[in-house]
């Protein structure tokens, strides 16, 4: 099977969504998705930002690599009564069932960061996108102090080290490494925005329900405890995630967790 959709059919990535929903919508309105707009929603999972896309009237396609997740999708939108949303298993990296310059837009929001061959993930969100289009990114930040990329780089002291050839997805959050890669893909410097911005998580419960949480169903951390419990380190794991989590709790109360976590936020404008 291939790795990245192993990855992300492991556990249940939807325990992990739901904690993230008024996130979602809110920048979902940051970014100014409105009626009448096509939008692609890349690495879509089960609808976090799809779904209030759609709810705005955009029409909406979402991809992503993993089936669980793309039925999930499904089973939301069709919750939600939405007739203007589809769900489709894909490859960020190979878009070979759509068009060319289909959408107006092209959002990814710690979705496509993760796929591998991350200049064929580049060109193919450009080829895609409708001249004078854009493509948005949220993108995890290398060495960030907030909570994501300091449970990525927990999780990546417990895992043996990757295959050679292996391209961190975190260079995703390099200003650097993004105008690189769009430019390859035919976008100029200077129709790339790179820009901090942030998405809270939001638990109703303590911190370490919500450890619990990315232990049992978050493929990443899943798959560091398995490789820590080979080497008899499962318990330190747990209690430095445990130690993160309660770290960055901003709730004010104890039996709630609203963790907040900087992304880079990329908007890329394809020329007409």
């Amino acid at each position: 099977m291939n790795a990245n959709k192993a990855l992300w059919e492991k556990g249940d990535f939807t325990q992990i969504a739901d904690c993230m929903r008024q996130s979602g919508a809110e920048l979902v309105d940051r970014i100014g998705i409105g009626a009448g707009e096509k939008i692609l929603d890349l690495g879509c999972g089960d609808g976090t930002t799809a779904l209030p896309a759609a709810e705005r009237g955009a029409q909406v396609t979402g991809v992503d690599i993993a089936e669980n997740l793309v039925a999930a999708g499904r089973r939301r939108a069709e919750a939600a009564g939405l007739t203007n949303i589809d769900f489709e298993e894909g490859d960020a990296s190979n878009l070979e069932s759509i068009d060319d310059g289909k959408f107006d837009r092209v959002v990814s929001i710690f979705g496509a960061m993760f796929a591998p061959n991350p200049d064929s993930v580049a060109s193919e969100m450009v080829r895609v996108t409708r001249p004078g289009g854009q493509i948005v990114m949220g993108n995890w930040i290398p060495g960030d102090p907030t909570l994501v990329a300091q449970v990525l780089k927990t999780s990546a002291a417990f895992t043996p080290p990757p295959p050679e050839g292996f391209v961190s997805p975190m260079l995703w959050g390099q200003d650097d490494k993004v105008r690189e890669r769009f430019a390859k893909a035919g976008i100029p410097h200077d129709r790339i925005i790179c820009e901090r911005d942030s998405f809270m998580f939001r638990h109703d419960g303590p911190p370490a329900e919500f450890v619990d949480r990315f232990t049992r169903f978050y493929g990443p951390t899943m798959n560091a405890l398995d490789a820590a419990e080979q080497t008899g380190r499962a318990d330190e794991l747990r209690s430095e995630l445990g130690r993160l989590f309660e770290a960055h709790n901003q709730s004010g109360d104890p039996g709630r967790t609203e963790i907040p976590a900087t992304f880079l936020r990329v908007t890329a404008t394809k020329p007409d």
